[in-house]
C-alpha cells in the first residue's frame, strides 16, 4: 500500500527527529535516556496508522540494533484491528522484517532475537494498574514455564543474547486516551521514544519532566515536539470528505429522518453508477432507555407497537414507514426488553459490545442505530449520513460523529457532491439550541478541519444539500501522461545500476555512531556499560529506491501512471542489504533522480480520446451567498472570491458557455514536474466552438515550472487539440528568453499561452480584456 505524500512527509520528520535525538540523547542517570517525544497531529481518516507504522520502519533503519516497539491503545477492538492490519494486512508491508504479536504471546526468546524488529500490540488495561502486587494483570506475572521473570521485567531489561538492550519505541495510537497513570507505567519501560497520534492531542502531566528536559538542555521549542499534518493535504488526496453540511429540525423525528432518506437515495443512485460502485449508509444517535415523561420499567411492560424507546420508535419509522429491508437495519445498544415482550424477531438488537463486534461487521448494515457508544475503530468509509437526536444534540456529541462520517468511500472525491460530503441531520427543541450547537461546531471545524467546508442549512424540513445539475450537460476529453518513450531510457538507467547483493564496503554506512547499553557479566556482577556501535540496520535496495522516487515526485508510485510502473522493481539488485548512509545507498538514490528525470523529459501530457471523457457534474450551492448567471452551466455559484467573481462576470458577459470547475473533484490535468503536486485543477472552463478553454486566475506558480511548455502543448492522439490550457496572473509580466519570468507593473493582467515553443504573455487591462484574449483560440 502505498502512503501519499503528506504521510511519507509526516513519517519522514518523526523517524529524522528520533535518529538525530538518539544519536545524542540527555540522560536521566547513568543507564537511563529521557524518551525522544513526539505527537502525530492529524484529522480523522488522514492514515495515522500507516504513518505511523512508516515512521516505524524508518527508524529502524537508523538504529544499530533491531528495535522492540510497544504499539498500545484504549480500545481492545482498535487493537485488534491493527494486529490484523500490521501482520498480514494492508498495513504489513510498511513493516518488512518485523514479528507483530500480541503482547501477552511473547517469549523471552522474541526478545533475546535481534535478527528481526518486534512489535508487540496491547490495550492500556494489560498494564495500567496502580500496583504490581495484587494485580491481576498478566504482563506483571512470572511465566514460570518460559522464565522466572514476568514479562514486563523482561520488557524493561529487554537484553538480547549478546547482552545489548535492545531499543524500544512506544507508539500510542488515539493519544487523546493518554492518562498519567499510564504515562507513569510506559515510563518504568525506560523506552527510547514515545510517539502519540490523535486528531486533538493534549499530553499528560506525567510528561513533564520529559518536556522540560528537552526544552531547558535542548532548546526544543513547541513546534519540536509535534508533527502535524494539515487538513488541506488530506482533503486534496481524498481521505476525507471535503464539506460538511448541516441541517436543523424543529420537527418530529420522521421529518429529519425523511429528509436524510430521500438524500441518502440520490447519493445511492449517483454511487451505483460509479466504476466502482458502493451503497452509501446511515447512522442514528439517540439515547437508548430513556423515554419523554415515562419511567423506562413502565415502558418495557408495554407492547411493541406502544413502545416509545427512541431506537424502537427510529427502528419502526425506518422499517415500517420507509419500506427499509429490517435486514439492513441494526440497533448497536443495550436496548431493553421485557421477557413477556421481546422484541420482534426480524429486529437486530446487538448489545454484547466487543462480543457482537463481529457479527455487526459481519452484518454489512446499511442503517445502524445507537447512542454513541459504537465502538472504537468502526470507520466504515461509505458511511456519510448521521440523525443525531435531540437528547443527543449537543456540540461535543456532534463533534464527536463527525469522525464516524467524514471518511471518503473509495479515497478520492466525485463529480457527484452528495458522494463527498457528510451529512448531518440533527433534531432540537428549539430554534436557539441549534444556533447554540452551530456555533460551537462551527469554532471546532475552523480549528481541527479547516480545509473541509461547512454547509448550514437552519430551516429544516426539507434536504440539507443544494444540488445543482449542469444544464446542458457537457464534458472535456480526459488528459493523461503518455510515457511509452521513457519506457527504454529508463531501462537503461535500471540495467547501469550497480549490484550490491555480495555487500562490500560500499554498503556499510559511514559516519553514523550510536550508543547500546551492553551488560558484561551475569546475575549480581553484572554492570552496564555504553559502547559506540558505527553501523545501522540494513534494509533493501528496493526501499530506497522507492521512498527515493516518491520524495521527488509525488505521483511516482500511482499504480495508475508514474515511473514505477516502467521498472522491474522485483529484479534480484533490489534485493541486495545496505545501509542508508552507506555509498551503495547514495548511488540508488541517485538512480532514482535520474529515472524521475528521464521519465519526465520523456513523457508528455497527452488528451486521451480513446477513454471516456469527463461529464461535468452537479456542484453543491449555498443559497446564502450563491450568484447567479446567465450563461453558467449551473446558473449559480457559491463560495467565489473576489478575484474569481470578477472573472466569472466577465465569463458570463461573452455569451458563452461556461462552469466553474470544482477543485479534487473536477477536471484536473496532470503534471510533469518534480516541484509540484501531482495534478492540477484549473478555475474554470469554457466551450468555444470545437475546443475547451481551461482558464486558471492563480496559475503564477506554474509559470516557473521547468515543464510549464508540456502543460500547454498539450499532444492528441491523432484528433485536433480540444483542450486549451490558459493561465492569467495579476499584473503586467513578460517571459525571458531564459525562461524566467520579468515583473514589470502591477497594473491589469497578463494572459500566458504558448507559442512558437515559448511560453508568451499578452497584457490585458481589465479582468473583461483579459478573458477576451484568454478564449482567442485561433
Amino acid at each position: 500500500m502505498d502512503l501519499f505524500k503528506f504521510q511519507e512527509n509526516a513519517a519522514s520528520q518523526i523517524a529524522s527527529r528520533f535518529a538525530n535525538y538518539v544519536a545524542n540523547p540527555l540522560m536521566v542517570d547513568r543507564v537511563t535516556t529521557v524518551p525522544f517525544l513526539q505527537t502525530l497531529v492529524s484529522i480523522t481518516g488522514s492514515g495515522k496508522t500507516i504513518i505511523l507504522a512508516d515512521s516505524v520502519a524508518q527508524i529502524r533503519d537508523w538504529l544499530p540494533l533491531q528495535p522492540i516497539v510497544l504499539w498500545v491503545s484504549k480500545g481492545r477492538i482498535v487493537v485488534a484491528q491493527t494486529h490484523a492490519n500490521l501482520s498480514s494486512g494492508r498495513y504489513a508491508d510498511k513493516l518488512p522484517g518485523f514479528s507483530v504479536k500480541p503482547l501477552l504471546q511473547v517469549a523471552p526468546s522474541d526478545i533475546e532475537d535481534t535478527e528481526q524488529g518486534l512489535l508487540l500490540v496491547a490495550t492500556v488495561g494489560k498494564f495500567a494498574v496502580e500496583e504490581e502486587a495484587g494485580s491481576d494483570r498478566k504482563v506483571f506475572e512470572a511465566q514460570l514455564d518460559l522464565a522466572s521473570e514476568s514479562l514486563w521485567g523482561l520488557l524493561k531489561r529487554r537484553r538480547s543474547r549478546s547482552g545489548t538492550r535492545r531499543p524500544l519505541l512506544i507508539v500510542y495510537d488515539e493519544g487523546h486516551n493518554l492518562s498519567d497513570l499510564q504515562t507513569r507505567r510506559l515510563l518504568e519501560l525506560s523506552p527510547d521514544g514515545l510517539i502519540a497520534a490523535s486528531a486533538t492531542m493534549s499530553l499528560p502531566s506525567r510528561l513533564e519532566n520529559t518536556i522540560t528536559r528537552l526544552r531547558t538542555d535542548r532548546a526544543w521549542q513547541d513546534e519540536d515536539f509535534i508533527t502535524a499534518v494539515t487538513s488541506k493535504d488530506v482533503v486534496a488526496s481524498g481521505l476525507v470528505k471535503e464539506r460538511i453540511a448541516i441541517g436543523g429540525y424543529v420537527t418530529p423525528m420522521e421529518t429529519a429522518v425523511d429528509a436524510l432518506l430521500a438524500d441518502m437515495a440520490d447519493a445511492r443512485e449517483a454511487a451505483g453508477h460509479l466504476p466502482i460502485p458502493f451503497r452509501p449508509k446511515a447512522i442514528y444517535v439517540c439515547s437508548t432507555n430513556a423515554v419523554d415523561g415515562v419511567p423506562i420499567s413502565e415502558d418495557l411492560k408495554r407492547p411493541f407497537d406502544e413502545r416509545q424507546a427512541r431506537p424502537i420508535l427510529i427502528w419502526r419509522h425506518l422499517v415500517e414507514n420507509a419500506g427499509i429491508d429490517p435486514e439492513k437495519v441494526v440497533i448497536y445498544s443495550q436496548l431493553k426488553f421485557a421477557k413477556e415482550m421481546p422484541a420482534p424477531k426480524s429486529m437486530r438488537v446487538l448489545s454484547g459490545g466487543d462480543r457482537d463486534y463481529t457479527d455487526f461487521i459481519n452484518g454489512d448494515f446499511e442503517h445502524i442505530i445507537f447512542n454513541l457508544s459504537l465502538q472504537e475503530g468502526w470507520d466504515d468509509p461509505t458511511c456519510g449520513f448521521a440523525y443525531i437526536d435531540k437528547e443527543m444534540a449537543s456540540a461535543r456529541q456532534v463533534t464527536q460523529v463527525i469522525g464516524r462520517v467524514l471518511r471518503q468511500p473509495g479515497a478520492e472525491h466525485y463529480s457527484n457532491p452528495s458522494l463527498n460530503t457528510a451529512h448531518f441531520y440533527i433534531r432540537t427543541d428549539e430554534r436557539g439550541v441549534f444556533d447554540d450547537i452551530l456555533e460551537d461546531v462551527r469554532k471546532q471545524l475552523v480549528s481541527e478541519h479547516p480545509a473541509v467546508a461547512l454547509t448550514i442549512k437552519k430551516e429544516g424540513g426539507g434536504r440539507i444539500l443544494d444540488k445543482v445539475n449542469p444544464d446542458p450537460p457537457r464534458t472535456v476529453p480526459t488528459i493523461g501522461i503518455h510515457s511509452i518513450k521513457a519506457k527504454q531510457p529508463i531501462a537503461d538507467i535500471i540495467n547501469k545500476m550497480m549490484d550490491f547483493s555480495l555487500g562490500g564496503l560500499n554498503t556499510v554506512g559511514q559516519g553514523s555512531r550510536m550508543l547500546v547499553l551492553q551488560e558484561i557479566g551475569a546475575g549480581a556482577e553484572a554492570i552496564f556499560e555504553w559502547t559506540e556501535v558505527e553501523h545501522s540496520n540494513r534494509v533493501t535496495a528496493r526501499s530506497i529506491f522507492r521512498r527515493e522516487l516518491h520524495r521527488l515526485y509525488s505521483g511516482a508510485l500511482r499504480r495508475a501512471g508514474g515511473p514505477i510502473n516502467l521498472i522491474d522493481i522485483e529484479l534480484p539488485k533490489f534485493d541486495a542489504l545496505i545501509e542508508l548512509t552507506s555509498p551503495a545507498a547514495d548511488h540508488v538514490r541517485g538512480v532514482a533522480r535520474s529515472v524521475v528525470e528521464t521519465y519526465i523529459a520523456h513523457s508528455r501530457i497527452f488528451q486521451n480520446d480513446f477513454d471516456a471523457p469527463y461529464s461535468v457534474g452537479p456542484i453543491a450551492v449555498d443559497r446564502a451567498d450563491a450568484v447567479e448567471f446567465g450563461k453558467a452551466l449551473h446558473g449559480l455559484y457559491s463560495g467565489l472570491n473576489p478575484l474569481e467573481l470578477r472573472f466569472a462576470r466577465a465569463l458570463d458577459r461573452t455569451q458563452r458557455v461556461w462552469a466553474r470547475n470544482p477543485r479534487n473533484s473536477g477536471f484536473y490535468i496532470p503534471l510533469l514536474d518534480m516541484a509540484s503536486s501531482s495534478t492540477y485543477w484549473p478555475d474554470f472552463l469554457v466551450w468555444v466552438d470545437k475546443a475547451v478553454v481551461a482558464i486558471d486566475t492563480k496559475g503564477d506558480h506554474l509559470l516557473a515550472e521547468a515543464s510549464v511548455g508540456k502543460l500547454f502543448d498539450i499532444d492528441t492522439l491523432g484528433e485536433p487539440a480540444k483542450v486549451v490550457l490558459r493561465l492569467i496572473s495579476d499584473g503586467e509580466a513578460e517571459a525571458l528568453p531564459s525562461g524566467q519570468i520579468n515583473r514589470i507593473g502591477k497594473q491589469g493582467f497578463t494572459v500566458w499561452s504558448w507559442k512558437n515553443g515559448r511560453l508568451h504573455g499578452i497584457h490585458a487591462a481589465d479582468e473583461k480584456s483579459a478573458v477576451r484574449l484568454a478564449l482567442d483560440v485561433a
